[in-house]
């Protein structure tokens, strides 16, 4: 396969500085950079120098540029009600003129539970963001919209796959630990900090605007939070998630957290990934009463996990995940010859409630990031700490095996940096592993070894039909041909984005 004459290259913006005004200054002028981009030209970060606008003007337009990003945020919302999400991807022709199917794109594209996280994902990409921006600014924004599924008091697990290196990549968030009893210690903040750090592209609190203009100035109520509520009730979330005679908010209404929103302002001016969640940390000690543990687990990143199959390569996450499990069927599968079972397997076919969130994110060079999140079950310990508007988890140190972790990557070939990406993340069922492998048998049924290089595999979605396993999710991310393609199972679940 021949490389374009002209590969992708995202737009690199100039590195973010703090200047010399007041915090508040600060604050106003990262909002006002958020989602009001222009892809082809360089951001200045500078504001009253020779020739730019005097600070009064300066400080009017941030605020300005503040209220048109939450506006535009909820215009997007109001758009999003009434469609199917399934439909949701960017499907507009490019300049070149030709078009693709939904889910296909020239550049990169990113799928996640929620709309507006998707397109907040979208817009990273476009200022000049790679996969690990739009992974990271999704997952905290579904921090902010889905706290039934995942926040800053989860566990987060992820893969990510390097195109440029051929390296793949596991983000753990440490072993999980209890800091009151039956409630878990937070630790989203510095994993994805971690993350970024070490693998992002934008400046740090770039990514973080956006999220922070929801938790503030309010995010619609969607269907999926909304059937959690009804499920769960409202006994400790309220009033975040409550009207004022405490019934629980539906579909439509709009919620604020401007608590989770002064924590966000607070972690975009981290400079590392532990101090990113020592002030969370102290902030939810004090509501406890309880100290601040003196030993804190952090998160790490390392080699992921490997399985050589006759189509490529596999990647996962290494335990206390589920990745180990994951390759260990396969394997005993591969070797056996086994049919393939059933299109659904019993395990699936009894509705659970949703334990745990996935995105994913994908580029057309083949760079992927996985993400999955959990606070055990809906809601967590349904324990909303008031100085934060954090949900924490009720994940202990009991819950020693991440049973519902387990991204999926598989790489053609480790030589050839052409080689085609596949990339699987499930979520919404206890039994991840067993979901995985029986969708990567039947990809691999379908692609035999000597035609691994020649099938277009980002268009070969799972075979499962969309409405026979329950509420379970499966999210796919493939690189093929210099295009990038996501889909999901079922096919209306999960929105998506690209460019």
């Amino acid at each position: 396969m021949e490389r374009a004459e002209e590969p992708v290259v995202y737009q690199k913006l100039l590195p973010w500085e703090p200047s010399l005004e007041s915090e508040e200054e600060v604050e106003e002028e990262e909002t006002s950079e958020v989602l009001v981009l222009n892809p082809w030209r360089h951001q200045d970060s500078s504001r009253n120098k020779a020739g730019g606008l005097p600070g009064t003007w300066a400080r009017v337009v941030a605020a300005l540029l503040l209220l048109a990003v939450g506006c535009s945020l909820a215009v997007r919302q109001l758009q999003n009600q009434g469609r199917s999400t399934g439909s949701l991807g960017s499907v507009a022709p490019p300049p070149g003129g030709h078009s693709h199917s939904p889910g296909v794109y020239h550049h990169g594209a990113i799928i996640s539970p929620a709309a507006t996280c998707s397109h907040l994902g979208r817009e990273l990409l476009v200022a000049g963001g790679n996969v690990v921006d739009a992974g990271v600014g999704a997952a905290l924004c579904l921090a902010v919209v889905h706290p039934h599924a995942t926040g800053l008091g989860a566990m987060f697990w992820g893969l990510f796959h390097d195109s440029s290196s051929g390296n793949s990549t596991a983000l753990t968030s440490g072993p999980a630990q209890t800091l009151a009893p039956g409630l878990g210690l937070p630790a989203a903040l510095p994993t994805l900090h971690l993350l970024h750090a070490r693998f992002g592209r934008l400046p740090w609190p770039r990514l973080l605007v956006g999220p922070t203009t929801l938790a503030q100035l309010g995010f619609l109520v969607d269907t999926p939070l909304a059937r959690a509520l009804v499920a769960r009730g409202t006994e400790g979330l309220c009033p975040l998630l409550c009207h004022a005679d405490g019934t629980p908010l539906g579909a439509g209404a709009r919620a604020t957290n401007p608590q989770l929103a002064a924590v966000l302002r607070r972690a975009a001016l981290a400079p590392t990934s532990d101090l990113a969640g020592d002030a969370l940390l102290s902030l939810l000690a004090g509501d406890l009463g309880v100290e601040v543990p003196s030993a804190v687990p952090r998160p790490t990143l390392e080699p992921a996990e490997q399985l050589p199959v006759p189509q490529g390569i596999l990647f996962t996450t290494p335990s206390p995940s589920a990745g180990p499990e994951l390759l260990a069927l396969l394997e005993a599968a591969l070797r056996s010859g086994a049919p393939i079972p059933d299109p659904c397997p019993p395990f699936l076919q009894t509705a659970v409630s949703p334990e745990s969130s996935a995105l994913a994110a994908v580029d057309s060079s083949g760079s992927v990031l996985l993400l999955t999140s959990s606070l055990n079950c809906s809601f967590g310990s349904a324990h909303l700490s008031p100085s934060t508007g954090v949900l924490l988890s009720n994940l202990v140190a009991k819950s020693t095996t991440s049973a519902w972790a387990c991204p999926l990557i598989l790489r053609g070939s480790l030589d050839d940096t052409e080689a085609d990406v596949l990339g699987l993340v499930a979520s919404g069922t206890p039994d991840v592993a067993r979901v995985m492998t029986h969708t990567l048998l039947r990809h691999l049924a379908a692609r035999p070894p000597t035609q691994a290089q020649h099938q277009h595999q980002g268009q070969q979605e799972p075979t499962e039909h969309p409405s026979t396993c329950g509420q379970g999710t499966l999210l796919q991310v493939a690189a093929h041909t210099e295009h990038a393609h996501v889909s999901s199972v079922p096919h209306a679940c999960c929105p998506f984005q690209g460019f």
